[in-house]
């Protein structure tokens, strides 16, 4: 799935207390985040988003938007926003899969229950995938770890030759590979 680009969909989110329609050229022209998650009103699935909520501002900052996908209808997310503090913090797009058309895209169905899988895809302004995390059911991801990667894939794309070691954080040093960093490490 690494450096392959979106493909086309068209879906209808919950954002900021209205219905959009949204297609892949939404996303073109910026970087993007899919959040997969399995379904609304569950249990592991509101601290993700949550978690997500409350570093939404820094990934806009970046120039990151951010799409929460689940094959709930977009009605059933609008009845979690409205029903729930944690949920209702969520300024994102929450985009109804109903038909798992971009579940299916990403390649992140549960074959037999229609159900995602815990999954975060990084996309860059191209639609092309940068990095992705994919988790069992009852492992819940950290929005902190992919502030680090978003930070690391847009430093890489501005500086190219450089790459992001382990651990890296912004403003720390990167490598450049080349013959003479071999067995330097």
């Amino acid at each position: 799935m690494i450096n392959t680009e979106i493909k086309p969909f068209s879906a209808t989110a919950y954002k900021e207390g209205k219905f959009v329609d949204i297609t892949e050229k939404d996303v073109l022209g910026k970087w993007s985040v899919f959040f997969f998650y399995p379904a609304d009103f569950t249990f592991v699935c509101p601290t993700e988003l949550g978690d997500l909520a409350d570093h939404y501002a820094e990934l806009q900052s970046r120039g990151v938007e951010v799409f929460s996908v689940s094959t709930d209808t977009h009605f059933t997310h609008k009845a979690w926003h409205d029903s729930s503090d944690t949920i209702g913090k969520i300024n994102y797009f929450m985009v109804g899969d109903q038909a798992g058309n971009i579940t299916n895209n990403f390649n992140v169905m549960r074959e037999g229950q229609g159900l995602a899988n815990r999954a975060t895809f990084l996309m860059d302004p191209q639609g092309v995938i940068q990095a992705m995390e994919i988790t069992a059911e009852g492992i819940g991801r950290e929005a902190e770890d992919l502030m680090r990667k978003v930070k690391a894939a847009q430093y890489v794309a501005s500086h190219p030759g450089e790459v992001c070691p382990a651990k890296w954080k912004e403003g720390e040093a990167t490598l450049t590979p080349s013959l003479d960093l071999v067995g330097k490490i």
